[in-house]
């Protein structure tokens, strides 16, 4: 027997070995991560999370995710899990899980719910995706094709180190579910929405709203970009919830709309200041006292560790933090050490008023010869406030020379936040009013003195139009705070 023979051999016994049944589907399926192994992934990707979007404080809130979590996790078709939920501090819409139990809510989709029977809806989604192992089946599915897409944004191995990519979540590198995996778990969603009494048609009028900001976010993670539309899923959800209601008293199906949004009320609408914002392209921090700008029609993700910018393509990133380091030559051996750099150029500068360190440099493909580079890297490591914080500009090496001055751009900008009108700037929160009288949607904002180029976004958030037309007394999101 030859080695190939031999290879294949050993290839279809792992195969056969390596297959599970399936919780959802019955079926025995291929699969290369045991339950235990999906535990222990969750465990260990969970504090990652965490660390690198925080954990948003609102225990009313909490609480009740928790509540209809458990429910539904305990009616789901692997009840014995010990499902965890947990509300990011990211104003970016999206919701998704770990494989082992764990489903994460931003607080921006929580702001873009308007009744309990939506939340529970995509609730049941995601707990559909741990239910059916899709997490297990995209592993399974990624290491028989080797494909590896990143957040919606293809970065090469080398740019991944500076992005910290394994830190934004390691639910976020499986979510690119198949349309199959959507699919699935849209029907598990309104299936399982609708054992715990939600009317599962709330599910499907969710789609449409998502759609529709899809077009406005523009965000590296959203919901759509992380879970690919499977096509007029708010057609199919509501089909699936009609038929699954079809010998059912559908008036007693909770959809709770009120009560849902008198919990949002308060709750931090957008980005919180005091982790930093973006306005007129210059990034600010409050609580640090900085500022530098942001390269026009780059996208931007603010997390608790770094600023990660980067062009839509993914050719070009920026990433800015904080680095250990007395003194910015001691930072300086830790950055060239810990990235294995090639130093080709390093100069002492002046930021601002600020000492600072340029680095030019790149990093060989072939870490033990040094031979073909992959990357260079502009980085400026700048002493503020006994602190050293660093910008590390990354491209190819073809496209670097075409980057580069906005890396510089960007590098110089960082000074001292002086302006008071951005240091004490308060968040924009959600409030929920009342209509005065019947009216329609925009008469309502005019009558709480909503600015009219945000009216169009406040219609999308209270999902309707602007033309709708409201009976005395209902209730919708307008805006408090800072905005």
């Amino acid at each position: 027997m030859n080695n190939k023979v031999l290879w294949w051999f050993a290839v279809l016994t792992l195969m056969i070995t390596s297959c599970a049944r399936n919780p959802v589907t019955g079926k025995k399926e291929l699969s290369f991560m045991s339950e235990s192994q999906e535990l222990s992934l969750g465990q260990s990707s969970d504090p990652q999370i965490v660390a690198q979007y925080g954990l948003y404080e609102h225990p009313t809130l909490q609480a009740f995710i928790n509540e209809k979590g458990k429910e539904m996790g305990a009616i789901s078709h692997r009840p014995t899990l010990n499902y965890e939920f947990k509300i990011l501090d990211s104003p970016i819409v999206n919701a998704f899980a770990v494989p082992g139990g764990y489903v994460y809510f931003t607080r921006g989709i929580m702001a873009h719910f308007n009744n309990e029977a939506e939340f529970a809806g995509v609730l049941g989604h995601e707990i559909g995706h741990i239910a059916a192992k899709h997490g297990a089946r995209q592993q399974r599915d990624q290491i028989l094709g080797q494909v590896l897409l990143i957040g919606g944004i293809v970065l090469s191995e080398k740019f991944r180190q500076f992005a910290d990519v394994a830190q934004t979540g390691v639910g976020l590198l499986m979510l690119k579910y198949s349309r199959d995996h959507e699919t699935e778990s849209d029907k598990l969603g309104v299936e399982y929405s609708t054992k715990i009494g939600y009317d599962a048609r709330e599910m499907s009028g969710f789609f449409q709203t998502l759609k529709k900001l899809s077009g406005d976010e523009g965000s590296i993670h959203s919901f759509l970009s992380t879970h690919p539309d499977p096509g007029d899923r708010y057609t199919k959800t509501g089909a699936w919830a009609t038929d699954i209601q079809k010998n059912m008293d559908v008036s007693k199906l909770k959809v709770n709309r009120d009560q849902y949004l008198r919990r949002i009320d308060g709750m931090i609408y957008g980005d919180d200041p005091k982790q930093g914002y973006v306005e007129n392209n210059v990034f600010y921090h409050p609580e640090l006292k900085f500022q530098f700008n942001v390269p026009n029609s780059w996208q931007l993700v603010n997390a608790p560790t770094q600023v990660q910018m980067a062009t839509s393509d993914g050719k070009a990133i920026i990433v800015f933090s904080i680095v250990p380091g007395d003194n910015l030559q001691t930072a300086k051996n830790q950055v060239v050490e810990g990235y294995k750099m090639n130093v080709l150029e390093s100069t002492n500068v002046n930021v601002n008023g600020l000492s600072a360190i340029a680095i030019l440099a790149d990093i060989p493909q072939d870490q033990e010869t040094g031979q073909t580079s992959a990357i260079k890297v502009l980085t400026y490591l700048i002493e503020y406030n006994k602190m050293i914080y660093a910008f590390h500009g990354v491209s190819g090496v073809n496209d670097f020379n075409f980057y580069f001055s906005q890396f510089q751009t960007t590098m110089k900008s960082f000074k001292t936040l002086t302006d008071a009108s951005k240091i004490n700037k308060n968040p924009t929160t959600i409030r929920i009013v009342t209509a005065s009288n019947s009216m329609t949607l925009q008469q309502v904002f005019n009558e709480y003195k909503m600015p009219v180029d945000r009216h169009r976004e406040l219609a999308l958030l209270n999902s309707m139009e602007l033309t709708t037309k409201l009976n005395k007394g209902t209730l919708v999101k307008v805006l408090g705070g800072s905005y």
